[in-house]
């Protein structure tokens, strides 16, 4: 079973990969399960000769078309739907999923929409911060007495997951999702008219601006969802103003 055409709507977005054979690796599972976008996102340069020797020659394609950014904003912010992978469970990091539970949606959001599958350095995966891109979090499930898994396998697990939960012809396009671009601009925003009504302590507005993130990850929020927030943002601002005046 092939994945329809919205497999070119889902890239693999490698954060800081430390080995240039893991990349290469990545690159051969992605195109196993019928997907080809990949990004690496970081300043590091990479032995080019090793990723193509652990893609092998049937990945080339796939290889050669790599994007690489230099920060992780820039991998993301055109996509609408991102979901971070991890192996560390923490309060600040959830909630989780496993491959199977998001592969249905990923496929059902992808129809019409950029999904990114996200996934951290080797050694020490996604920080709490790279994760508030994220709108669902992913732990694939292994055993207690090794769970670190290999970047490349992780990748592969997700992409096989989705391939599997590949949706049957027919099914209803959903709308149009907002971009992470949007997403950040909104959360900003936000930031800014809840510390100057003082919702927000100035000394840590990150703290919950996490809370508020989650709430809103709960949902998917459409392109015109973000446009009346961020109007509503602005009007309470302009009433602030006018009563300090």
């Amino acid at each position: 079973m092939d994945l329809p055409a919205k497999a070119k709507n889902i890239s693999v977005i490698l954060q800081k990969p430390k080995y240039a054979g893991n990349i290469g690796a990545a690159a051969r599972a992605a195109k196993n399960m019928g997907m080809s976008n990949l990004v690496v996102a970081g300043s590091a340069k990479y032995d080019q000769e090793e990723i193509k020797k652990r893609s092998t020659h049937l990945a080339a394609d796939v290889v050669e078309k790599i994007k690489y950014v230099d920060d992780i904003s820039a991998a993301l912010d055109k996509f609408s739907f991102i979901v971070g992978t991890t192996a560390r469970k923490g309060a600040a990091r959830g909630p989780f999923f496993t491959p199977r539970t998001i592969a249905e949606k990923i496929t059902v959001v992808s129809q019409n929409n950029k999904v990114a599958l996200l996934f951290g350095p080797e050694d020490t995966g996604l920080t709490n911060d790279e994760l508030r891109y994220c709108h669902a979090v992913v732990v694939i499930p292994s055993s207690r007495k090794f769970s670190s898994l290999n970047l490349s396998h992780a990748v592969m697990i997700m992409c096989y997951e989705i391939f599997l939960a590949s949706l049957p012809a027919g099914t209803e396009m959903p709308p149009k999702l907002a971009r992470s671009s949007e997403m950040e601009d909104m959360y900003e925003q936000i930031k800014t008219v809840l510390t100057k009504i003082g919702f927000l302590n100035p000394q840590n507005p990150d703290y919950w601006m996490t809370h508020i993130r989650r709430f809103f990850n709960r949902t998917s929020l459409l392109a015109r969802d973000v446009k009346i927030i961020r109007g509503i943002c602005r009007q309470i601002q302009w009433y602030n103003n006018q009563k300090n005046t």
